[in-house]
């Protein structure tokens, strides 16, 4: 059969058309096509020039000027796994992490495992408990775990465990993180330099509030499970710090002193081994200590310096020692306003600002070897973008290393000349580079295209509004439908967060927005999202804009966000719609119902609905107690508030959430109908404080539903 040239040319343009107007599904937030295929475990291998990362089933490594090529392929792990009595294969490489050019380690089910890939040969360092839930290695690979709330040291090659500190898993926790995570704590155990004192944490939880919750798994009746939950203005835990010396097998606890409620925060060993630092924080959060232990008696031994501020003070990161002059270490602090970093010495003196501006540091990387210079990341060139930088730690000068507009993931190699650089921008989904330090010289090592090239894709763009003040800058993001026609009036899905620590707004892939939101564009909804004054990364001014009245200046802010879409000919006004989770949960309660003409429909996930009863370290920071703020507590309360809602509200809770308990979601229900407020909810019984995995699919169905039937 023959065919007219004209008529092959009209089916070639039919099928690109066609090929650009893929449409997404809902499920497709889970399709792995549209997640960067990063370069898996991307690290540097110690004592070599060379970067190693997982690809499938085969490690492979790499250096400047040269090609990656497999080092290790999985079955000749499996085989060396055989040799010691591992006959089960591997299905993936487990997370490795190298000990020197030629050795890495493992963790396999409760044993520590080393791999030599010159000889092939693995070798079992040490194990523990099946009952184990936290564990942590020392660099002669003896370990602490925790078990049932009790902290065990078991040297490497010994047969058993010794028993370190005695706890129950309930009201006594040994080596578990503590203060419920706040202050930067993200574990309860910290080895000295050599490896022979183990200093821990203990916390001592008895005079908690006992907490019911549910567990609805069970095929048979459902379990009641109690937690330990302090609430804002109630009794806080009691934490102290113990070091163990393995040598004499003893503990000795800080004297950390009273009151018993204060915070021990960022526990940092000096170089020597022989003093702790500790950053100590008092209950009001507004006056810290830096103080020094004799880590061999426990004594304290002096403050180094102190910092106070009328609000709030906020440590969240340890001391950094300098690798030469062992009594000079690195603070991090917003003493300025600003995350900046502080030259000081042991002795407690100040020497100097090491970097300032109106930016901030978001990660110190490390220091070169004769110690003149720091290798950061930060926010000096956008608030939005992250880069980094190297800087001199004499006079401050600051050289930018990382070139490309977008966000930046960097790893510094050993030997301080080359950085692996990750990061995505706006419009690039995912490059990984290797860059020479001294020339910029770059090479590319992974480097992928838009997953969503072949698809209906919206118009993304950022730009700056001003807040409700007048005279501070904004950022938002607004997604247009696909296949957007400005003559036409669209329905609002406003995605908000709000709080403190959290940035939804970025130069990076899709400008920060999830594929959700991509979906909900391609489905006709204009997408829009601003960051309020309190959000973070934006210096201490913009965050404390709202001390002891959170959801104040947010919510005047987020008026801002709506005032530009109502400004804008293809907004349909009638039919907006707000959606949050968390803090964006309580955000979009707040704003339903102190502006109840604005939004015909929410969706509060996990919402706070009343911040007395949320926990203390993160309550008090930002509202103070509810003693000492009653009226904050009270304007903030959306229990008070529950009769200015007009639009259909959709609550969904985790009902084992055990950071916002589903009493929020309880209390302001039973508010409703005490008022005869009308008020959907809907539960998820397996999920804590959100829903993940296969349910999330369901959770997203469940919103699209809810909009599409309301707006």
């Amino acid at each position: 059969m023959r065919y007219s040239i004209s008529f092959l040319l009209f089916i070639l343009c039919l099928s690109a058309v066609s090929a650009q107007q893929k449409q997404l599904r809902v499920e497709d937030y889970a399709n792995p096509a549209f997640r960067p295929k990063v370069l898996q475990q991307l690290q540097w291998i110690p004592g070599s020039i060379r970067y190693s990362y997982i690809d499938n089933s085969k490690i492979m490594a790499g250096s400047l000027g040269s090609t990656a090529a497999v080092l290790l392929s999985l079955d000749e792990l499996n085989t060396g796994l055989k040799v010691i009595g591992i006959q089960t294969d591997l299905k993936g490489f487990p997370g490795i992490s190298w000990k020197n050019d030629s050795i890495f380690t493992f963790v396999h089910e409760t044993s520590l495992i080393s791999f030599d890939i010159n000889g092939k040969q693995a070798v079992v360092l040490n194990s523990w408990a099946e009952s184990a839930d936290h564990y942590d290695f020392s660099s002669n690979n003896d370990i602490a775990f925790v078990a049932k709330g009790t902290l065990f040291v078991k040297a490497a090659g010994a047969k058993k465990a010794i028993e370190v500190a005695k706890g129950d898993d309930f009201n006594i926790l040994c080596g578990k993180s503590v203060h419920r995570d706040e202050f930067g704590i993200s574990k309860g155990t910290f080895w000295s330099p050599s490896g022979d004192k183990l200093a821990f944490y203990r916390m001592d939880q008895s005079m908690v509030t006992d907490y019911p919750m549910a567990d609805y798994r069970p095929a048979t009746a459902a379990k009641s499970k109690q937690i330990k939950y302090p609430m804002a203005g109630a009794s806080s835990h009691h934490v102290t710090v113990g070091i163990y010396d393995l040598k004499k097998r003893k503990v000795r606890y800080l004297e950390t002193g009273t009151p018993a409620d204060q915070y021990l925060t960022n526990v940092t060993w000096g170089p020597d081994g022989d003093l702790v630092y500790i950053q100590v924080l008092n209950r009001d959060q507004n006056h810290m200590k830096l103080n020094a232990y004799d880590a061999k008696s426990g004594k304290f031994i002096k403050t180094l310096f102190e910092e106070k501020h009328e609000k709030y003070v906020e440590p969240l990161n340890e001391l950094r020692f300098l690798p030469v002059q062992k009594d000079y270490f690195i603070y991090q602090s917003q003493r300025d306003g600003f995350s900046h970093l502080y030259l000081c010495r042991t002795d407690g003196t100040f020497v100097r600002q090491v970097t300032s501006g109106e930016w901030v540091v978001t990660d110190l990387l490390g220091f070169s070897k004769d110690a003149k210079l720091a290798y950061i990341v930060g926010t000096k060139d956008s608030p939005l973008e992250r880069h980094c930088y190297s800087v001199d730690l004499l006079n401050g000068n600051i050289q930018k290393l990382t070139t490309e507009p977008g966000t930046h993931t960097v790893l510094l190699s050993p030997d301080e000349r080359q950085l692996l650089d990750s990061w995505s921008s706006q419009n690039t989904f995912y490059k990984a580079v290797l860059i020479d330090v001294k020339s910029g010289e770059e090479t590319i090592l992974s480097e992928q295209g838009d997953p969503l090239k072949d698809y209906n894709k919206p118009e993304i763009s950022v730009f700056t509004l001003k807040a409700a003040d007048g005279k501070t800058d904004l950022y938002a993001r607004l997604i247009k439908p696909a296949n957007f026609d400005p003559s036409k009036k669209y329905p609002v899905m406003y995605y908000l967060y709000g709080g403190p620590h959290a940035q939804m707004v970025q130069n990076r892939w899709l400008a920060g927005a999830d594929m959700f939101m991509i979906y909900m564009a391609s489905k006709g909804y204009v997408v829009f999202t601003i960051d309020n004054r309190g959000s973070g990364n934006r210096g201490r001014e913009f965050e404390q804009a709202t001390f002891r009245q959170l959801g104040t200046a947010e919510s005047e802010d987020q008026m801002v966000g709506v005032n530009f879409l109502r400004a804008q000919t293809f907004v349909d006004q009638s039919r907006m719609g707000i959606f949050g989770w968390s803090f964006g949960g309580f955000m979009t309660t707040t704003m339903m119902c102190r502006q109840p003409d604005v939004f015909k429909a929410g969706v509060a996930g996990g919402p706070v609905m009343d911040w007395k009863f949320y926990e203390i370290m993160y309550t008090e920071r930002y509202m103070d107690s509810p003693q000492t703020n009653p009226d904050g507590y009270k304007q903030a309360s959306l229990l008070n508030r529950v009769n200015e809602l007009k639009g259909k509200l959709l609550i969904i809770e985790g009902l084992e959430d055990g950071t916002v308990v589903p009493q929020h979601s309880y209390a302001f229900i039973n508010e409703c109908i005490a008022k005869g407020t009308l008020v959907d909810f809907f539960p998820y019984p397996n999920h804590e404080h959100n829903v993940r995995g296969k349910d999330r699919i369901h959770l997203y169905m469940k919103i699209e539903d809810y909009f599409k039937r309301n707006l």
